[in-house]
């Protein structure tokens, strides 16, 4: 599920929304974004990994997408624990305050050419790993 907050230029909180991680899911975020005004910029938490789909689909509607990093232990701590709607609110907030300003990964760049290259050499080195040891535990019996 991905928890989003809209606030208005004044900071107001408009409304909090819950949705599922598909396809349907991000339209129905872009319609109800839009049915309560003109959205400016989105702040996505996990741009890489969790929020990777949404900010996809959000770059192919024209949407303005920035990365949030996640809030520290410390400030979870203090706000109450792990909370997606609060998590939620703290990103649109440092969205709306301009204290983010990292542009989301669009995991079609170099970084992530490399990042593939190097997942696929982990992973071939595992496999060479696993079959020696089958091979050595094999002579062994």
């Amino acid at each position: 599920m991905h928890v989003a907050v809209a606030l208005d230029q004044f900071g107001r909180k408009l409304d909090v929304l819950s949705i599922a991680t598909t396809g349907h899911g991000h339209r129905r975020l872009l319609e109800w974004v839009r049915a309560l005004g003109t959205p400016h910029r989105f702040g996505v938490e996990g741009t890489g990994a969790y929020g990777a789909g949404l900010t996809r689909y959000l770059r192919r509607q024209g949407m303005d997408v920035v990365e949030v990093i996640r809030p520290s232990r410390q400030t979870r701590r203090r706000a109450g624990g792990k909370n997606d709607a609060i998590d939620a609110e703290a990103a649109a907030r440092a969205v709306q305050a301009g204290t983010v300003m990292g542009e989301a990964k669009s995991q079609d760049g170099p970084v992530e050419m490399i990042r593939t290259l190097r997942l696929a050499r982990r992973s071939a080195m595992k496999a060479r790993a696993r079959l020696c040891m089958c091979a050595t535990a094999w002579t062994a019996w």
